[in-house]
Parts: C-alpha cells; structure tokens; sequence
C-alpha cells in the first residue's frame, strides 16, 4: 500500500505544478457555464412549463460540472500510458515489483484531483456570489451534503475503473484511436456532460438512467441541486456501487488476460 501511495503523491504533486493551465481552464469554464446557462434561461423564458428541473437545480448542475470538470470529463485520456502499450514502453512498468492495474489506477486519480484543487473553489466562490436565480444554490440539510460527497467519490472512481477498461483494451488492438473516439462520444452524452439526463425523453431517460456513464457526475450533481432525491436517489446510489465494482472487476480481468498473452518486440 505503502509504494501506491508514494504513486499516488507524486503524480498529484507533479500535477499541481501547472498553475497556468489551471488559470486558463478556470477562465474558460466561467465563460462556458454562463453562456450554457443563458442559454437554458431563454429557453425556460419562451417556455418554464416544459422542463423536468428547476432553473436553479439546473444553474447549481452546471456550476458543479465546471468546477469539478477535472474528476467527471470522460475525454481526457493519458497519451502516455496509450502509447506505452502501442510502443512496447509497458515493459519497463511491468519490471516494478507492482501490480501494473494499481499503479495506473492510482495515477489517474491523483491526476485527476490535482486538476480539480486548483480550480473548483475560484469558481464555486464565483457562482455562489452571482444573483438568483443563476447562482450556485446550497443545501441547507447537512445529510444532502454527505451524501453528495459519498456519490462524487463513488463517481470519480468509476471514471478512473472506466478509464483503466479503456487503457487496458488497447492490449487487444492495433491503435487507440478508434476506441478513444467511439467511447469519449457516447460517454459524454451518456453522462450528462452535454445536457443534464432529465432532459431526455422519458424512456430514453429511464433506460439512460440504468447505463454505467449515469453513475458519474449526473447522481451526485442532481442529488446536491435537490433534483434527484427520496427512493429515486438511493436506487443512483445503489448503481453508482454496482457499476463501480463491476468496471474494476472488467478492468483487472482484462489486465490478467492481456499479461497472459502479452509479447514485446525490440531491444
């Protein structure tokens, strides 16, 4: 445990120097969120009788997804470790007296945290201080709290298990290409990245609402907004679990496979 957290530190530590980037991004997502906002204003405007969430669960869902952008985006990818198993480079990593799962799985998520801390607060401060109704809203209930905690956790190590399932499927093919561009399309509109999941059509919503890219940051996003709570809540919850143990288990399967198989050329 000891030498994955050693991973773990450095690769946060290594992220948290790029303060530049951090300070674009920050840029770039205050202007993103409030231009999807009014956007969604004009359309609540020309017609408020039609949409399944409140305006502010809606503002308050969009203020979370910039701030924490970093944890939940299913289209960043580790060039790295892709080319590592393209190049035959994964050798080096499998001479480590570690487990080659772990060692990546850890990476991930220091990388993603350390993108998350240095640009959630600015922005959650900014959205919070903006009037109504296109503020960032609080929960008054100490429980909503918690709970969004559990779920954002339970929702950042599904991306990273789903992520590792991608890295380790480029063992069985020839080029990543075609697998990153096919899985960042889906996932993100699966997910609730490029409109809130509510705004489906009723079916399409329910099926969506069951598929493993609806366990990340649509439950605990809606769950902090007040947008998804009682029976409906605890059911997210229980296929934030479900879909997190099944992807780890997918993951690491694959890895015992594709070590099983695995023949590097060169010198």
């Amino acid at each position: 445990m000891k030498k994955y957290w050693s991973f773990f530190r450095i690769r946060f530590i290594h992220g948290l120097q790029y303060r530049a980037a951090a300070l674009s991004g920050m840029v770039t997502q205050f202007v993103w969120g409030t231009m999807e906002i009014l956007l969604f204003r004009a359309f609540y405007e020309a017609s408020p009788e039609n949409f399944p969430m409140e305006f502010q669960a809606l503002t308050t869902y969009i203020w979370l997804q910039q701030a924490f952008l970093a944890l939940f985006m299913t289209w960043f990818w580790e060039s790295q470790l892709f080319e590592s198993i393209t190049t035959g480079n994964v050798a080096y990593e499998l001479c480590r007296p570690v487990r080659l799962y772990n060692m990546w799985f850890v990476r991930g998520l220091a990388v993603r945290l350390s993108k998350a801390v240095l640009r959630c607060m600015p922005i959650l401060v900014f959205a919070w201080f903006l009037p109504e109704p296109y503020s960032l809203s609080l929960p008054g209930d100490v429980k909503i709290w918690l709970l969004t905690l559990l779920s954002m956790t339970l929702g950042l190590l599904f991306v990273v298990a789903f992520g590792m399932v991608v890295y380790m499927s480029v063992f069985y093919t020839i080029s990543s290409q075609g697998t990153k561009l096919l899985v960042t399309s889906l996932s993100e509109f699966l997910s609730g990245s490029v409109i809130p999941l509510p705004f489906l059509p009723g079916g399409i919503r329910e099926f969506v609402s069951l598929l493993p890219f609806a366990s990340a940051q649509n439950v605990p996003f809606r769950i902090f907004g007040g947008d998804l709570t009682g029976t409906e809540m605890y059911v997210s919850l229980f296929l934030q679990v479900f879909w997190l143990f099944a992807f780890l288990a997918i993951g690491r399967g694959l890895e015992k496979l594709a070590l099983k198989r695995i023949v590097i050329q060169g010198g």
